[in-house]
């Protein structure tokens, strides 16, 4: 049957998770649509070509960037942008893989989400990809003049700096290589910023040619929109095409006789202190055309390393050779399933050489040679394989919306050839897996034997420290730099300079009214007047708050208990972090912690410990009633146990929260020595691929009370803490052990705590009686609450890391200085940061990401920049932002774009679970439902004269502002230099 010119090849009903798919092929051109039909209105689309990589230039990823930057329809600089400022999308955005480009889009209005598939199909289609193009997305040479030094500027070469200045993201990549070496998927995603340079237009035009074509595309759609009406749009976009025959096949890689290693070197950081290194071992396991096969390594994969108790994760980690787990686990995202494990932080020797490369192998390999021999626990089996069907019968994808989780399931087998639909349903592979276990068979053992021990495809990966390498790298391409300058003419260096200017012109040159007029956009009458709705109800038990928000959760019972962190003195925040994890992972007084993870695993959907801290709505208030007033503000700080489990499991679930809670066995020195050691791996860790977050945090916490209790908790300060901790740990256990019980102690107070339920009307009934009498169990007590007396000092820090690339802040609290709170402000930030910042910051500047925040609680403002080769010149465009909003002459569409951007990012959709968290955090902030429809009402009426006067406003910023960087050391140390040494400056890693 043809519909639209599409031929259905078949159709199914996923009774899993309660929808219609049908899988059809465009007769004309072979393009493949999956169509799911679903209640859902949270509409996602979806255009994915199959692009192998041929070298590590970057071209598919620079190519994803290039297409978003104007089209035959829509002939603006970058029509993703002005989507950006003006769209109530859920979701937009593109993703490179080693084997694929995919370009999503999501949005609850339906013709909001027409808008955006025209948009991105033009986009794919018809791009413009001009020269310059490639030059500001990809890499070009820049110069200033005839006289001063060459460079790079570009802004994938600069995203790719920062991957490779991370040491995960380099393990990763170096992982593939080892496995893949003669594959497709040796090649470097993302781009290698050696190689990236070497990228001509002649290849760059070419890739597009070969792989954008309908015939090598496949289409998704998910959700409540009419699936005819799907057909006949994408029919209009294809019918002018012809079947194209092209070379898009993986080269895949052969299997190894035998095992390999292989080192590579990274930047560690302080060259001050011996640097540790990393070892994982990798295995090339199979394809993803069998799902149940591929179910089964998912559980193995959770089985082996997915919990502290994982029986190989416990030996790594119990023997001391190293400080946190690394390697990414299974890995299904392409053709060639691989697993990769081992540890970070490994001792080296002065020649910085591993101590223990060997002793780790051998751990590995007998670690699961005793588990295919012996077997694995019964209860391990158990939990594991509950943990995994527990999430894929919740299918909660957070913010991401369902529909695209559901897509890149079926990318495992359809981007390949294989049937799209197979992977979404998962009841049959799952009860196959569960007759293996039934019947008494050692499936899982099974595994381990075929897919481990007795695969010779296997390679060790070592990350051999060698400092000053990104200081090394960064020399080494100013002299290929200079080399290339000296090779050159003077009519060549005019040439550079000429693009230089011209490229500078261009993106300064702002699009025509009559262009940006092609961008279809939404107008006021389109947007919601009133906020939507969460409904929640406030008991009072005995002292403790419980609410609760009555909402459908497919009967999963979602639980949060909080505890209020401000009964405790200041200087037990650091530790509360790893008091949230003892409380899991310690174990109790009956249970060691094995198997109390086995039982939450086995009866649960998980227990998670979170910090929640905020300014409430009374700083608001305060500066609203008078500005002038000195007063230090109320703030709120929580340690959260967010717990789930299906109904019929409360009652287990409430009894092992009554378990860890009143008989956590906090004494274990050892148990808690290694996750003081994997607390530290993980700071910094994140250091690198969150720069502008550690930033951020930092920045705020010099203004208020709430930002500084967080960054005890979790930034920089935290850090250096948890370094401390570890000789602490070591040499003054005692003391440690007295802090945590004390923590525990004044905690452990329900008239200091709060309950958070979120669960449909009917079960919460059930669940009621079973709640009051879990509360009657604990201590109840009086309680003061403390006054803390934060050292926050305002100032201008530099933080360095080993990477070549910088993450740059300046922020300020606008309600002190004098900033009267409107709703407006929301509207004005995403104007500024989809034009001023983007088009200084990244466009010109070529760092991956400019743009600010505002948090209304507290009256922060921060500025920051993501994975930025400059430093000064950031900050000096931060501060000419208030002069751009004063000279500003605003359009009547421009304006309506970003109010709708605004209420937008306010109606951000929600799944259940994060409705009731939500609802509970106003609550406990003061964000009441007519303050918040206030606030909406100051978005929809925001003007001209609001930027006018939000400009003044941030003239203040740019006098008073504080500035925190992190980045290069000779970057931060020259701007420091240059600026007569403002920075205070302390190394970080």
């Amino acid at each position: 049957m043809i519909i639209h010119g599409f031929d259905l090849l078949k159709e199914q009903k996923v009774s899993e998770y309660n929808f219609m798919a049908r899988f059809f092929r465009h007769t004309q051109t072979g393009a493949q649509l999956l169509s799911i039909e679903n209640d859902d209105e949270i509409k996602v689309f979806a255009i994915i070509f199959r692009t192998p990589l041929r070298d590590s230039k970057g071209v598919a990823h620079i190519m994803e960037h290039s297409v978003l930057c104007g089209s035959e329809k829509y002939p603006v600089k970058e029509p993703f942008v002005e989507l950006m400022k003006g769209s109530l999308n859920t979701f937009l955005n593109a993703f490179t893989f080693p084997d694929k480009t995919c370009y999503p889009v999501a949005s609850q209005n339906l013709r909001d989400f027409y808008n955006l598939i025209d948009v991105y199909a033009d986009a794919v289609f018809h791009p413009l990809i001009p020269l310059h193009t490639l030059q500001q997305e990809g890499c070009h040479f820049e110069l200033d003049s005839l006289e001063a030094p060459l460079s790079y500027k570009g802004v994938v070469f600069n995203e790719m700096k920062g991957v490779y200045s991370n040491p995960d993201d380099l393990l990763q990549e170096r992982v593939m290589q080892s496995l893949f070496p003669q594959s497709s998927y040796s090649y470097s995603v993302g781009g290698d910023p050696r190689c990236i340079p070497e990228l001509t237009y002649a290849q760059f035009k070419a890739f597009h040619q070969e792989f954008y074509h309908p015939s090598n595309a496949r289409f998704f759609f998910y959700g409540d929109d009419e699936p005819e009406e799907r057909l006949r749009k994408l029919d209009g976009y294809l019918k002018s095409y012809k079947i194209k025959e092209a070379d898009t096949s993986i080269n895949l890689q052969s299997r190894f006789t035998q095992p390999r290693i292989d080192i590579f070197p990274y930047d560690p950081g302080d060259e001050e202190k011996q640097p540790k290194g990393m070892f994982v071992m990798n295995w090339m396991l199979t394809k993803t055309n069998d799902p149940v096969e591929i179910l089964g390594l998912s559980i193995l994969s959770h089985l082996l390393i997915g919990t502290p108790a994982s029986p190989l994760r416990k030996s790594l980690i119990d023997s001391g050779l190293g400080e946190d787990l690394a390697g990414v686990g299974l890995d299904t995202d392409i053709q060639q399933v691989y697993f990769s494990t081992g540890l970070k932080g490994v001792a080296t020797n002065p020649d910085y050489s591993l101590v223990d490369q060997g002793k780790i192998e051998s751990l590995i390999v007998q670690t699961l040679n005793s588990l295919a021999r012996d077997g694995i626990e019964t209860e391990a089996v158990e939990a594991s394989l509950n943990t995994i069907e527990f999430r894929l019968r919740e299918n909660n994808t957070g913010n991401f919306p369902r529909g695209l989780s559901l897509l890149l399931r079926s990318l495992t087998t359809w981007l390949y050839d294989g049937d799209p639909i197979t992977p979404l349903a998962f009841e049959g592979p799952l009860d196959k897996i569960k007759e293996h276990i039934a019947s008494g068979e050692k499936y899982f053992e099974g595994l381990i034997q075929s897919y481990f021990l007795e695969n010779p495809h296997r390679t060790s990966v070592i990350l051999k420290p060698k400092p000053g390498l990104s200081e090394h790298e960064k020399i080494a391409e100013k002299n290929r730099l200079a080399n290339i300058r000296s090779a050159m003419s003077e009519n060549e260096l005019r040439d550079v300079l000429e693009d230089t200017s011209r490229l500078i012109k261009l993106q300064e040159t702002p699009d025509t009214p009559e262009a940006l007029g092609t961008v279809p956009g939404l107008s006021l009458d389109d947007l919601e007047r009133e906020n939507k709705f969460i409904p929640m109800e406030i008991s009072d038990w005995d002292g403790c708050q419980v609410i609760n928000h009555k909402l459908n959760t497919n009967e999963i019972v979602y639980l949060d208990v909080g505890l209020d962190l401000h009964t405790l003195p200041q200087e037990y925040l650091p530790y509360i972090p790893l008091f949230g994890r003892a409380l899991i992972e310690m174990g109790t007084e009956t249970e060691e912690y094995v198997k109390l993870s086995q039982r939450i695993g086995k009866y649960t959907g998980g227990i998670v410990p979170i910090t929640f801290s905020s300014m409430t709505r009374e700083k608001q208030r305060i500066f609203e009633r008078d500005k002038g007033l000195d007063f230090f503000p109320y703030s709120t700080a929580w340690l959260f146990l967010r717990s789930k489990a299906t109904v019929p499991q409360t009652e287990t679930l409430l009894a092992i929260l009554r378990d860890i809670l009143v008989s956590v066995q906090l004494d274990n020195h050892e148990r808690f020595l290694q996750m003081v050691l994997e607390e530290k791996a993980s700071r910094e860790s994140m250091l690198i691929p969150f720069g502008h977050k550690v930033v951020n945090t930092r920045l705020r916490a010099m203004f208020n009370e709430a930002d500084w209790a967080e960054e005890q908790m979790s930034g920089i300060s935290n850090l250096f803490f948890v370094r401390e901790l570890v000789e602490e740990v070591k040499d003054r256990w005692i003391s440690v052990l007295e802090i945590l019980e004390n923590i525990r102690c004044i905690l452990l107070n329900t008239r200091t705590m709060i309950c958070n339920v979120t669960l449909d009307i009917d079960n919460y009934g059930l669940v009621e009686p079973q709640l009051k009498e879990f509360f009657k169990g604990l201590p109840s007590r009086s309680a003061i609450r403390e006054v803390w007396q934060p050292t926050i000092s305002k100032g201008f820090e530099g933080l360095i890391i080993p990477a070549q690339v910088n993450y740059v802040g300046k922020g300020a609290d606008l309600y002190e200085l004098g900033y009267q709170p409107d709703g407006s402000i929301n509207v004005i930030i995403k104007y500024l940061s989809t034009t001023w910042l983007w088009e200084r910051v990244r466009v010109k500047g070529g760092a991956y990401g400019g743009f600010c925040l505002f948090n209304h609680r507290s009256g922060c403002i921060t500025y920051l920049s993501y994975r930025d080769p400059n430093l000064l010149d950031t900050l000096e465009n931060y501060d000419l932002a208030a002069q751009y909003l004063q000279d500003l002459d605003l359009s009547k569409e421009e304006l309506t774009k970003s109010i709708i951007g605004a209420i937008g990012d306010m109606d951000t959709y929600q799944l259940p679970d994060a409705k009731g968290f939500t609802s509970m955090q106003r609550y406990l902030t003061g964000d009441t439902d007519e303050s918040r429809q206030r606030w909406r009402e100051q978005i929809l009426n925001t003007t001209q004269e609001n930027f006018y006067a939000f400009g003044k406003a941030l003239e203040q910023v740019r006098e008073k502002g504080s500035v925190v960087v992190m980045g290069s050391p000779n970057d931060i140390k020259s701007a420091s230099s240059l600026w007569g040494g403002w920075l205070d400056i302390k190394k970080v890693l």
